[in-house]
């Protein structure tokens, strides 16, 4: 983790609840596991939901008290960023049911995952996935988030906390301040619903003239964009 640079205050607050940490160890076995956050109390532990096992000894060696473990997790905003810490496991309790207590890490890391910074701004916009053989036409109506030559944050209103936006191809759709229709090929990266509010990160996977234009119409600077 040479290439990350230290916070100078822990930022592991910023990750909610039911959000998924990828854990890394390598005694005994190396072994990736991606668990649920159950809770932290700051300066003092943080609880994973132990994974689902067919066997009660399954994983007994590795998620055991005393063992080191890397941990990483992402946030999105403006940039993405990617956070890691050390951290060794206090405990494993049983009851009620099995969770997973981490030491509260004493020093998290981070770097940016986007090259380009985004901005925020609020552009109603449908992404469209088109007809094909196995798929209907679906539109979905929402609003750009943030945007750059790369790619969009959009987000939609949902009435089910279970719908989210599978990782395809897409078209977004969108007008410009002018009135000009604009289309590109894109990429679903991510998406995650927070209580009926879907937010999708996307890739734009093919240049369009009109793009740096809309930028300028937006007063977005392409240069940090």
């Amino acid at each position: 983790m040479s290439d990350l640079n230290v916070t100078e205050k822990p930022q592991l607050f910023e990750l909610q609840p039911g959000k998924h940490m990828d854990l890394q160890m390598s005694h005994p076995v190396p072994l990736r596991l991606k668990l649920m956050l159950v809770g932290y109390e700051v300066g003092k532990y943080i609880i994973l939901k132990y994974p689902k096992v067919s066997r009660n000894a399954e994983y007994k060696d590795v998620l055991a008290e005393g063992n080191v473990i890397i941990v990483r997790y992402l946030l999105e905003g403006n940039k993405g960023e990617c956070f890691a810490f050390r951290s060794t496991i206090k405990n494993v309790s049983t009851y009620p049911e099995k969770l997973i207590f981490l030491e509260y890490p004493k020093k998290i890391e981070n770097r940016q995952l986007r090259t380009q910074q985004r901005t925020s701004i609020h552009l109603p916009a449908v992404i469209m996935i088109e007809e094909d053989e196995n798929t209907k036409e679906v539109k979905i109506n929402g609003a750009i988030s943030d945007i750059s030559l790369k790619g969009c944050g959009f987000s939609f209103q949902t009435k089910s906390a279970h719908t989210n936006v599978n990782k395809r191809n897409v078209f977004v759709c969108l007008q410009s301040p002018t009135g000009l229709d604009i289309k590109i090929l894109s990429r679903v990266c991510n998406s995650r619903n927070e209580r009926g509010v879907v937010n999708v990160g996307i890739q734009f996977i093919e240049e369009n003239d009109q793009l740096p234009l809309l930028l300028d119409q937006l007063f977005i600077n392409k240069s940090d964009s």
